[in-house]
């Protein structure tokens, strides 16, 4: 019985784990995102620090990444920046990696 409640337990610890290890790589994703397009939307200094922060903030409307894809791709159609959907999603998604491995690093 005592191994059950160890093995849950463990299960658990592992869950709550993978979810921080999540949540920490989404933000630090979103930044380097967020700085990414606002290069491509000609900010810099201060305005491609405010930006990036608001690409992070975006991420809370809704569960998954459709909400800060939806912000970028806004963007860039208001301000006529020439990026594909694919690449969009292709530099998230590389991102995304390198975000991963960061906070493994840490």
């Amino acid at each position: 019985m005592s191994s059950m409640k160890d093995r849950e337990e463990g299960f658990e610890r592992k869950f709550v784990f993978d979810e921080e290890l999540r949540f920490k790589a989404s933000a630090r994703r979103n930044r380097a995102l967020g700085l990414w397009a606002a290069e491509k939307l000609g900010k810099s200094g201060a305005d491609a620090e405010a930006y990036a922060k608001a690409v992070v903030v975006s991420d809370i409307e809704e569960a998954g990444d459709h909400d800060v894809f939806r912000k970028i791709r806004e963007d860039f159609d208001a301000a006529g920046v020439n990026q594909s959907d694919h690449q969009i999603r292709r530099t998230m998604d590389e991102l995304m990696a390198q975000a991963i491995e960061q906070v493994k690093n840490t």
